[in-house]
């Protein structure tokens, strides 16, 4: 199932994730729902909280995922003319690649980064509140 608007979908859990996802909101005037995978339909978009839970996920209108800076890079696409070409800027060949590795650090070193809380480094199933039906 597609979704009818594309989706970013985003660790609600993580204080970075959530104050990038604010400024995605303020700044970039995105043409897309911004969300926590936490409050998604996940099976509705054909991700899994394990995948939400490992990068941000981008689903376009077409039911395409894209994840950690391909999510960037296609979000960007879909934000304010300006930022557009950031976005395809990231798509290409070695930009991409560099791209993920940047990604990969800022993901493995969220804890310690500004907005950074100790939860941000714990798998989702070891999280406070993991127990709950949240």
């Amino acid at each position: 199932m597609s979704p009818s608007k594309p989706v970013l979908v985003y660790d609600g859990d993580c204080g970075v994730c959530t104050r990038l996802a604010a400024f995605v909101v303020r700044r970039l005037r995105p043409t897309y729902r911004v969300t926590a995978y936490q409050d998604a339909d996940l099976p509705a978009l054909g991700l899994t909280a394990q995948q939400c839970d490992a990068a941000l996920q981008y689903v376009d209108a077409g039911g395409r995922a894209f994840a950690a800076q391909d999510a960037v890079a296609r979000l960007l696409l879909a934000s304010a003319p300006w930022w557009r070409p950031l976005g395809a800027a990231l798509l290409l060949p070695g930009v991409n690649q560099l791209a993920g590795l940047v990604y990969g650090w800022v993901a493995r070193n969220r804890s310690r980064l500004p907005g950074g809380t100790p939860a941000c480094s714990l798998p989702a199933s070891q999280r406070p509140g993991a127990g709950s039906d949240a």
